[in-house]
């Protein structure tokens, strides 16, 4: 042993097995340099710097604000911003309680009684006062439309299934989406299996999966966001009545306005890290904007004018929709709490009207009503003539 320590202390050549074992493993990775593995970071145009498109901008918000307004269907010409402005919301989106329970126990969750309705574990927790939830920021789920149903509501996890013999429900995008914004680009262009799902799930605020013999039912209470070209197919009517707001976006009829796109867009595609930098301090303002307004929503109420402005101006359009009024009354609101004000009045019904009424009014229902009502008339004309030929009393 003495002979090998002196050899190795004189400068012997060592192992070549040793620098084997001290160049693999963990070493060799940590010193190895990161790989490019092609993935994109996530850095959206500014929300406040899109120019114009005004109403587009103040739906967007107001939904922010107030998710039950209902969503936004933004519905235009390609190349006028719709996809831009919505990713462009990911910097204002606020913070959320979101529950730690796989069961989605939340501490609002009450019985009759006014009691936590939540599972037993949770139940422990509350009652040692332990958190249930915890605070994350909204975000933003895109539904591609290549997405299968699968990947929609959930379904079994074929490579858990394959690799390890065991059958487990994964979550689709619906659940993921729960208490956050879902987008889907070209709504309209949407397999009806794809449009029945998120209609049931909007409807209920959950949906189940069925697999077999394995049955899971997941939240899903989310905002829905949608972007159309009309030249490419219409929307059903099912789901265009789910979008409380609908906002018409044409391309910018001003010259100064359009250049000022166009610099603003080279700027970005120059350096978008700087670009970025250069908007940071007014999109954080915008953010706590964001977040004052949802906390003054929640005491903010309508005017006895704006509700009496609003309900007939709904009936005088002739609208069958209760959700046209609930969406136009809840976007008052969330103009007045941007505003930092508890009340809404007539000039909110005003500006939020258009966006909540329009497009909601049905021709064919109009005249499907009108022959049913005189088919009701020739009916009680029958029933009179009867009655007064017979001489039969009532």
């Amino acid at each position: 042993m003495s002979d090998i320590l002196s050899d190795l202390s004189a400068g012997a050549q060592r192992s070549r097995l040793l620098d084997m074992l001290n160049e693999g493993g963990a070493r060799r990775v940590l010193r190895a340099p990161s790989p490019d593995l092609g993935l994109a970071e996530h850095l959206p145009f500014p929300f406040l710097a899109i120019i114009g498109q005004l109403e587009m901008r103040t739906a967007l918000l107001l939904t922010v604000i107030n998710p039950a307004v209902g969503g936004v269907l933004l519905i235009g010409p390609r190349g006028t911003g719709k996809t831009t402005c919505v990713r462009s919301l990911t910097d204002l989106l606020p913070y959320v309680e979101v529950s730690t329970c796989p069961e989605g126990c939340l501490p609002s969750d009450l019985d009759d009684n006014g009691d936590p309705d939540v599972c037993p574990e949770c139940q422990k927790k509350l009652a040692a006062g332990e958190p249930i939830t915890h605070l994350e920021p909204v975000k933003l789920v895109e539904l591609p439309l290549n997405a299968r149903l699968d990947d929609v509501v959930g379904g079994v996890n074929e490579r858990i299934a394959v690799q390890q013999g065991r059958i487990r429900l994964e979550r689709g995008i619906l659940a993921r989406a729960d208490q956050n914004l879902l987008y889907i680009d070209e709504v309209n262009l949407l397999d009806d299996i794809l449009v029945d799902a998120i209609l049931d799930a909007a409807a209920q605020g959950s949906y189940t999966v069925r697999r077999g013999a394995m049955v899971g039912t997941y939240r899903s209470r989310f905002v829905l966001i949608g972007s159309m070209n009309p030249e490419e197919g219409r929307l059903r009517p099912q789901i265009m009545d789910r979008f409380g707001l609908r906002v018409p976006v044409q391309g910018l009829t001003d010259l100064r306005e359009r250049y000022e796109v166009y610099q603003h867009v080279r700027q970005y595609q120059r350096n978008r890290r700087r670009f970025l930098s250069e908007w940071a301090a007014l999109t954080a303002e915008a953010r706590e904007e964001v977040t004052l307004a949802r906390e003054m929503l929640k005491v903010t109420e309508l005017s006895e004018q704006a509700v009496e402005v609003g309900l007939s101006l709904v009936r005088q359009l002739g609208i069958d929709s209760h959700r046209a009024e609930y969406a136009m009354f809840e976007a008052a609101r969330a103009r007045a709490a941007s505003d930092g004000r508890d009340l809404a009045d007539i000039g909110d019904i005003r500006a939020v009207a258009p966006m909540a009424l329009r497009q909601r009014r049905s021709q064919f229902m109009v005249d499907y009503f009108e022959r049913q009502n005189a088919e009701d008339d020739t009916i009680q004309e029958q029933i009179d003539a009867l009655v007064s030929g017979d001489n039969w009393e009532e």
